[in-house]
């Protein structure tokens, strides 16, 4: 409610150089939503909508306080594997205070001076007034960019300074920045894998999901850069059949000269694996299959490393129900580090994983049968489906990215992302807290001959196998009326 008021006042304010007036009240609501949540998806252009104070008292703030909250919850649900018979699974205050002042403020510093050596703008400088090589005059944004872009990356958030967020050249200057922001997206969702196996008391399980994760990230990387190398079928013969378009450097529309098509695969992947959000290429003009790969790692539920703490709790759930799923083929109560796995838990975990799962189908199915859904696509057909369905699968996996070509800002879609967002953050946070406290009032049951190993190859491929499965049935059905159908016609172009 804060940042929402804050949006709206701003006018009103100092640090407004530009003397900018306040957002559309839907937009505002829509960027409180998404910066509480972790989501950073946004609807506007920063640099010509939101004022310095808003910039930093409001949305950095936030980038702070929704990534230390992923953190706490995810140390309150390894409490209750840890304690026994406990009524209590920690103080979120004293949890918040931890890990801002100690991982998230100290890092930030630092990734923040190592981008300003890159060129990465930091002032209170509202705009630079230069003149281009034509002659002509011209107006570049200016703002305290780095202090916004430490954070937004290493709490995986993504929310951009500017408009066009990580491709632009005061955000992400060189393929150095670009090295360094895309090692802040993936640091801490890892190093909490293994912050896990510590807590517990068994680094083997934090090893495990670390290669969980692994497993599925490198595949779906690995063909994104595939598909954007290869290039667009529809392109190997212009329709004369006499000139033959040159695509050996793969498909290189919508990214950035200083970056190219793999770096620029990678950071997609990256990005939507670790619930970052930001975009150093324009995921619009990927090719059907390398637009799918990201989208898919969307709606697997932001567990393959996933938001700093909401990553590793929402992979912790799978991975519930995959010990569920081998106790019951041996036919023994199911444990998981020590705790016995029943109906309360099952309920809960089914509750966090179906209910962003439902916000993203039922949103799109929402969006494309009234005409105000329809209207904001800019393109027909399956590609104008891919737009929106990835726009909802952002907002209910608290993403943040957008395939770019939905015009998102206009009240409908403002308010039904909104509330995607706070099903995606919510829907999953509190089941997953009912666990924690089911889980720490039990008593701790000794392994036992029956007792499923949780750090082996074995369940890290039960684990990998209970994910892609339950996101193959939930978004196959979708995806093969976007993505892939779009593919299947671009080949019918294939000299």
């Amino acid at each position: 409610m804060l940042l929402f008021a804050l949006q709206l006042a701003q006018g009103s304010l100092p640090l407004n150089p530009l003397d900018l007036g306040p957002p559309t009240p839907e937009v505002a609501f829509n960027t409180a939503v998404s910066f509480v949540t972790n989501t950073n998806w946004q609807t506007y252009g920063g640099e010509t909508t939101m004022s310095l104070l808003t910039q930093m008292s409001g949305l950095a703030v936030q980038n702070f306080l929704s990534a230390a909250t992923g953190i706490a919850v995810l140390f309150a649900l390894v409490r209750g594997f840890t304690r026994a018979e406990s009524p209590t699974i920690g103080n979120f205050w004293v949890d918040l205070v931890r890990v801002t002042l100690y991982v998230l403020l100290p890092l930030s510093l630092i990734v923040a001076l190592v981008l300003v050596t890159q060129g990465v703008v930091q002032t209170f400088d509202a705009a630079a007034h230069v003149t281009t090589l034509e002659g002509a005059d011209q107006t570049i944004a200016l703002g305290p960019v780095a202090s916004q872009v430490a954070i937004k990356q290493l709490g995986t958030n993504g929310g951009g300074f500017f408009n066009v967020n990580s491709a632009h050249p005061l955000e992400n200057p060189t393929a150095l920045s670009n090295l360094v922001e895309l090692i802040a997206i993936l640091l801490i969702p890892a190093a909490l894998c293994f912050t896990f196996g510590t807590l517990v008391k068994d680094r083997r399980q934090g090893v495990a999901v670390f290669a969980a994760m692994l497993l599925v990230f490198v595949p779906l990387t690995v063909a994104t850069v595939a598909a954007e190398q290869a290039g667009n079928p529809a392109l190997a013969t212009l329709v004369d059949q006499s000139v033959t378009a040159d695509q050996s450097g793969g498909s290189t529309e919508g990214k950035e000269v200083r970056f190219g098509v793999t770096s620029s695969a990678l950071w997609a992947t990256a990005t939507t694996a670790a619930s970052n959000g930001s975009v150093n290429a324009m995921h619009d003009s990927f090719t059907p299959l390398g637009g799918l790969a990201p989208m898919w790692l969307m709606q697997l539920g932001e567990v393959i490393f996933g938001g700093v703490g909401s990553g590793l709790y929402g992979l912790l759930v799978f991975a519930i129900v995959a010990v569920f799923a081998a106790g019951l083929m041996v036919g023994r109560t199911p444990e998981h580090l020590g705790k016995k796995i029943e109906a309360r838990e099952m309920k809960m975990a089914s509750l966090a994983i179906l209910l962003p799962s439902a916000a993203v189908l039922l949103g799109t199915a929402l969006a494309v049968a009234v005409p105000e859904g329809r209207a904001a696509t800019a393109n027909p057909g399956p590609h104008g489906f891919s737009e929106i369905l990835y726009a909802l699968s952002s907002g209910g996996n608290n993403n943040g990215s957008a395939f770019a070509g939905l015009t998102a800002s206009g009240p409908f879609f403002a308010l039904l992302v909104s509330f995607a967002m706070l099903v995606g953050r919510y829907g999953v946070m509190l089941p997953v807290l009912a666990i924690a406290g089911s889980l720490a009032s039990k008593k701790s049951v000794p392994p036992s001959a029956g007792t499923l190993p949780t750090h082996g190859p074995l369940f890290v491929a039960l684990l990998v196998g209970v994910v892609v499965l339950v996101g193959a049935l939930t978004f196959v059905p979708a995806l093969a009326l976007g993505p892939i159908v779009e593919h299947l016609q671009l080949g019918a172009y294939a000299p």
